[in-house]
């Protein structure tokens, strides 16, 4: 991610979505449950496991905006490329959201 965010310690570099994503903007306050209605740059966590979720994050993106109760994200290693999904607020698959103080 450009834009100097990661270096400014706004946004953590990570590979790990479960042991470092996530833990990393709970324990600053900064992360929300599913059923929280997010805004464009907030960080979307999912838990997409076969046969139900189990928890843990195992994809992210970045929320790019939120219309008619739907969040519209951009994520990258989406069927090998970087490509704009949408989902309904809520929706079963995402696990939460960071929230950095852009």
């Amino acid at each position: 991610m450009q834009g100097g965010y990661i270096e400014a310690g706004v946004i953590p570099k990570f590979a790990a979505c479960a042991t470092q994503g996530v833990p990393w903007f709970q324990e600053r306050g900064l992360w929300q449950d599913n059923s929280y209605e997010p805004r464009p740059g907030d960080i979307i966590f999912f838990d997409w496991d076969d046969g139900g979720q189990d928890g843990e994050s195992d994809h992210v993106g970045i929320v790019e905006k939120v219309e008619n109760g739907r969040v519209y994200t951009v994520e990258g290693n989406s069927g090998d490329s970087v490509r704009q999904n949408s989902y309904p607020i809520g929706y079963y698959e995402i696990y939460g959201y960071g929230t950095p103080a852009y």
